[in-house]
């Protein structure tokens, strides 16, 4: 037996573009939230125009705003602004990443909306944080990679530098962002009251950097690239084969002793040079060459085929193409069809949370702008002649 999703309920409206905040919205509407997500009339959300296109509509924006509803409003204008007051006195939380003070300039962030209803929940994530010297700058994911430490150990060393693949800073920014919802709403469960929430993309990226922390406050030593080798272990890193790299990790010694005995590298346990781990790292290019001068010999199957069967964690360093069709998610029904209302089915990518009783759910791609305007506003209090009038004058739109 199954239950309603855990934020059956609870009511967000999402002010964003992009990824940090549409990120944890998504988050949330797969929990069950109603999503509302609050768009310019004019384009909405920047991701919409971001290809590739599914006959006009975004594919990044379906997928990325899943089980959300849209309502298009010009927050600039006096009447957008009072039916957004009027929508954030019913609902329990605001999320917003637009520059700091935007919403304050328009009489809508948190000291205005949390006066009139001071059970709300705001959340404002941007680039540096909503004080201190660096909060006006321009946040992207880049600049906060760059700025974190992320960037500094990215990547080969002696290389130019590289970003993680993706938008690691964004994303991990909207994860903290939906922890921090959350805890607020188990808050206000217990005190009565909302709160105010700041989160950035630099603070998200940089509370990355556990290992890193490790070494420069014990030794003082600058953390610097290492490729895809672990920063404290080895071997714990991608290898080459006959046919391309695989990855293993012997993170323990008696791993270490495995994982020899299963690439045939016997030797290498006598070797003084590789007696423990610290010597190991220490040795790390000697240790990488000794262990490709044998794996290089058969294809990465047969080594991955080998060092499972010995309990040793490896794995192929797969292209997308593969993990979209990976058979281990395939039965797992980690990727399933969602509706749209002109695009038919569209595939999504699951959630990683999966709950015995009260599942997420996946129920609509993402919305078409102002798909849900009247729908809505409507639910705010709005009446019809109302809604024709704010259709007119371009403050709403209606699909």
């Amino acid at each position: 037996m199954s239950f309603a999703p855990p934020l059956a309920g609870i009511r967000v409206v999402e002010v964003g573009n992009f990824m940090a905040v549409p990120f944890c919205g998504l988050q949330l509407a797969d929990l069950g939230a109603d999503v509302i997500k609050v768009e310019n009339p004019q384009g909405g959300d920047l991701t919409r125009a971001t290809g590739p296109f599914l006959d006009g509509e975004s594919s990044n924006f379906v997928r990325l705003n899943r089980n959300k509803r849209s309502l298009a409003l010009d927050l600039k204008s006096a009447a957008g602004k009072r039916v957004f007051e009027r929508l954030a006195a019913r609902v329990d939380v605001v999320i917003e990443n637009l520059r700091p003070g935007t919403m304050d300039g328009l009489g809508l962030g948190h000291a205005a909306l949390s006066a009139r209803a001071p059970r709300l929940i705001y959340l404002a994530a941007t680039g540096f944080g909503n004080d201190g010297p660096y909060a006006q700058l321009a946040g992207l994911d880049i600049i906060a990679q760059a700025m974190s430490g992320l960037m500094s150990i990215t990547g080969e060393r002696g290389a130019p530098p590289v970003k993680v693949g993706v938008p690691i800073a964004d994303l991990c920014c909207a994860l903290y962002a939906t922890i921090a919802v959350l805890a607020a709403l188990r808050a206000r469960d217990r005190d009565g009251r909302g709160q105010f929430i700041d989160v950035s993309l630099l603070e998200s990226a940089v509370s990355l950097g556990v290992w890193e922390a490790g070494r420069w406050f014990a030794t003082g030593e600058v953390p610097a690239p290492s490729g895809s080798a672990h920063q404290a272990i080895a071997p714990y890193q991608a290898v080459r084969a006959a046919d391309g790299y695989f990855t293993f990790g012997a993170n323990t010694q008696a791993h270490w002793l495995r994982a020899c005995a299963s690439l045939g590298l016997d030797a290498l346990t006598a070797d003084d040079r590789f007696a423990t781990n610290e010597l190991r790292l220490a040795n790390r290019p000697a240790l990488i060459a000794a262990i490709e001068a044998v794996t290089t010999t058969r294809p990465s199957a047969d080594w991955t085929a080998r060092l499972t069967a010995a309990g040793i964690p490896c794995g192929p360093i797969l292209t997308f193409d593969r993990v979209f069709g990976d058979p281990h998610l395939t039965a797992r029904a980690f990727f399933s069809d969602a509706p749209h209302r002109t695009l038919g089915q569209v595939r999504q990518i699951g959630s990683p949370m999966r709950f015995s009783q009260t599942p997420v759910r996946i129920e609509r791609a993402g919305p078409l702008l102002g798909g849900d305007s009247a729908d809505v506003l409507r639910e705010a209090g709005v009446g019809d002649d109302e809604l024709a009038q704010l259709v007119r004058d371009g403050v709403t739109v209606v699909a």
